[in-house]
């Protein structure tokens, strides 16, 4: 009996050690065929929220809101200059003045031609009444047979003759009144006053010079320029692709290159509706599409200058604890099935490796805004996801079921 019982039990031991090796020898099949499999060595993250801002920026210049050139309106010698580069003027004072002599002449002549021509008016007048009341009374006459036919006509010649002259006159005092307009008006601008409460920026011109006025060719001499320094903005250039994103009220970030350690805030007041014209030797060029965008700054300091480089962060959305991957995550490929006629939008699909127990599976996914380096997911994963986010070289050669192995950087060893 006591033989049996030990049979049964060193068979039982027998099974055992038997199903053990098995195992394990199935276990060391399996890793020789992983390790025969190729595997790709990839950057490994995890799906997960954050708080995206999606920002366009564009550089430019400091410009004031109001900005306005003085230029010659009449041509003249600067005879005195008021004020100096960098003063503060207020809506009424002093900037300079033209030589007036010649216009002060002409106005003198015009008005001595009116007071002549008024007077010779006066006398044409009273023949115009003589030459009237004489006509009359021939009328009278020859409607009672008393004098010939050819005598009233006389009499209506010279009657017309002096209604002639005294319009004649009359015709020639308007031309002269409107002469003297114009030449007093020509005068008031021999005097330049400054039109708002600002800043000379500018000053181009001295005592002494020549102003000229502006012809078809020639611009004219701009002598000085205002600006309201009050009211600072930054006008950037946008590229076609950023301004559709681009909207009036929009917070934005200003840096000026001047002064590196100051942010100013401002909003977006002005979005240009055509795109910008490049000249290249003269010529206008249509490569570059950008569109002029204004940030009014909300508090500029004074120590602002028109003119200084400046760079804007504009604030187009943004979006607290967004599910958000890596935008180097983001792969594209033809879709299963396409039809190869088909336009490419219908033909490829975006989407992202996702990493289940060591091997990858495509996902498309929907995309939302784009916040630095991040860009948020609206459909098609979960937060904490294993997903693949590089290299580059590796995601191009991903397929679904391709065995992967995270690669150990140098922020992995950090952590």
């Amino acid at each position: 009996m006591s033989e049996k019982v030990s049979f049964f039990k060193r068979r039982k031991k027998l099974l055992i050690v038997l199903a053990v090796l098995a195992v394990l020898g199935a276990i060391v099949i399996g890793n020789l065929k992983s390790r025969r499999e190729k595997t790709v060595k990839v950057t490994i993250d995890k799906v997960k929220k954050q708080d995206l801002t999606s920002i366009i920026s564009a550089s430019g210049e400091v410009k004031p809101k109001k900005n306005i050139n003085i230029s010659a309106q009449v041509p003249g010698r600067i005879i005195k200059i008021g004020v100096v580069e960098g003063q503060e003027v207020k809506a009424g004072d002093f900037l300079l003045k033209l030589d007036s002599a010649q216009y002060e002449a002409i106005a003198d002549r015009d008005q001595n031609f009116i007071r002549a021509a008024n007077a010779d008016l006066i006398q044409a007048e009273a023949r115009l009444k003589r030459d009237k009341n004489s006509f009359d009374r021939l009328q009278q006459l020859f409607d009672d047979n008393l004098i010939s036919k050819e005598q009233l006509e006389g009499a209506k010649a010279q009657y017309d003759v002096s209604v002639a002259q005294t319009n004649a006159i009359e015709f020639q005092i308007k031309q002269a009144e409107a002469s003297l307009k114009s030449t007093m008006d020509n005068l008031t601008k021999t005097t330049y006053n400054s039109p708002i409460d600002g800043v000379i920026t500018s000053l181009q011109v001295e005592e002494g010079e020549v102003a000229i006025i502006g012809t078809m060719n020639n611009p004219g001499t701009v002598m000085l320029t205002i600006a309201d320094l009050s009211v600072m903005e930054v006008e950037v250039e946008v590229d076609e692709t950023d301004v559709i994103g681009v909207s009036l009220g929009q917070p934005a970030k200003v840096r000026v290159d001047a002064l590196p350690d100051t942010v100013f805030e401002g909003k977006v007041t002005e979005i240009g509706s055509s795109a910008l014209q490049k000249s290249a030797g003269g010529l206008s060029t249509q490569e570059s599409k950008d569109f002029k965008v204004v940030v009014t700054l909300d508090n500029p300091a004074r120590k602002l200058k028109p003119g200084l480089s400046a760079s804007a962060d504009v604030i187009v959305a943004e979006k607290a604890q967004a599910l958000a991957v890596p935008i180097s995550s983001l792969v594209l490929r033809e879709k299963e099935g396409a039809a190869k006629d088909a336009p490419a939008a219908a033909r490829e699909e975006e989407g992202v490796f996702t990493v289940e127990t060591g091997r990858v599976k495509f996902v498309p996914v929907g995309k939302g805004i784009t916040g630095g380096m991040m860009i948020e997911i609206t459909s098609g994963l979960k937060e904490g996801q294993e997903i693949v986010t590089g290299p580059y070289a590796s995601l191009r050669e991903l397929k679904d079921g391709v065995l992967v192995k995270a690669e150990v950087t140098k922020e992995t060893k950090t952590s």
